[in-house]
């Protein structure tokens, strides 16, 4: 997505909380003053800040209808269902929003433009429909160009999906970029490619193609790079999304890797118990021993649900558990964290 300002709809019925609006909740924190209302049957009348802690007083209103007000000029579905399929409730609204002369952003699997009605639709009203999931073509294969690579690779891993990867890898590339830092972030997700303005959304991929796409936009960067993070997707322990988490693995090729973890839950997203960090953190070292020698440099947990004592003090024990540096760095900063990944750049 450029960086002109927009008015933007974030579509999410049934969705707008902290979990499972991934996808709205980055526009709303990190693109606050492009987003003019959000839209949720459940949570209509309420504002963002009273719901997620931020976002400040972006009303929450029943359906597009009632956004009109606010003149939007593009929507974005903020959430992604399990399978990626698009809702007839949720085609009802994008039509709504295309005759209203929105522009349409869908990270979902089924895409909008492969839509007949919504193709005319959107010729008819001149306005665009991007799919954020499609995936490159031609396809690109793994070459092995990791071999000669010269430019680090710092990859975000998890122990289940949303426990903040694309944020992690976000903050960590904006703040080191602060720092005059020369970073290039790779979105592998709609949330990082939307506010990127590019990468590869990974789980739409074909498996023999995973790593050779990664690789490839790892071998784009420029040569002066210092640092190139990869955001995560899935979970290796995830039962349903380890084989994108392994593909976006062998694509990168880390020297070097983040742990997320949400520590106030005790279920992943398919309600089977959360494997521990030690596990899930060994588990990517024994995969990556046949290639390379990568090892972790930092934990960053989620503490959403934690009060902030308790917060403070998992922090604590986790980093001297591990020995690394640990934060939330959206709650509590950078603490050690970010100078602990600086300094891999000064070896």
């Amino acid at each position: 997505m450029s960086d002109k300002q927009k008015r933007i709809v974030i579509l999410c019925h049934g969705a707008f909380n902290y979990i499972l609006n991934k996808t709205g909740n980055m526009l709303i924190r990190y693109r606050p003053d492009d987003v003019v209302a959000i839209i949720d049957r459940e949570k209509s009348g309420t504002v963002s800040e009273s719901e997620l802690g931020y976002g400040g007083d972006i009303p929450v209103v029943e359906n597009f209808e009632a956004c009109k007000i606010f003149n939007p000029d593009t929507m974005v579905i903020g959430n992604a269902s399990q399978g990626g399929f698009i809702s007839d409730e949720y085609k009802r609204e994008v039509k709504k929003a295309i005759t209203s002369g929105c522009n349409i952003i869908s990270g979902m699997h089924q895409f909008l433009q492969d839509d007949p009605e919504l193709a005319h639709l959107a010729d008819e009203y001149g306005v665009t429909l991007t799919d954020l999931r499609r995936p490159p073509y031609p396809p690109n294969f793994p070459k092995g160009s990791w071999h000669n690579r010269t430019i680090p690779v710092l990859l975000i891993v998890g122990t289940d999906c949303d426990t903040g990867k694309m944020t992690t890898g976000w903050e960590i590339t904006q703040r080191l970029k602060k720092r005059g830092r020369k970073v290039e972030f790779i979105g592998t997700g709609q949330t990082g490619i939307l506010l990127s303005g590019s990468g590869v959304p990974i789980d739409a991929v074909t498996a023999d193609f995973m790593a050779g796409e990664i690789e490839h936009v790892i071998d784009q960067c420029p040569d002066d790079t210092e640092l190139v993070v990869v955001e995560g997707q899935g979970s290796l322990t995830n039962q349903y999304y380890a084989g994108v988490t392994l593909g976006l693995l062998h694509g990168a090729m880390p020297e070097y890797m983040v742990m997320t973890h949400d520590p106030g839950r005790e279920e992943d997203v398919t309600d089977f118990p959360i494997s521990s960090m030690k596990q899930v953190m060994e588990l990517h070292v024994d995969l990556m021993e046949n290639f390379r020698n990568s090892i972790f440099i930092g934990i960053n947990l989620l503490t959403f649900k934690l009060p902030e004592e308790d917060a403070k003090s998992k922090i604590y024990t986790t980093e001297k558990e591990f020995g690394i540096a640990t934060t939330d760095l959206v709650r509590f900063g950078d603490m050690k964290f970010i100078d602990a990944i600086e300094n891999i750049l000064r070896k």
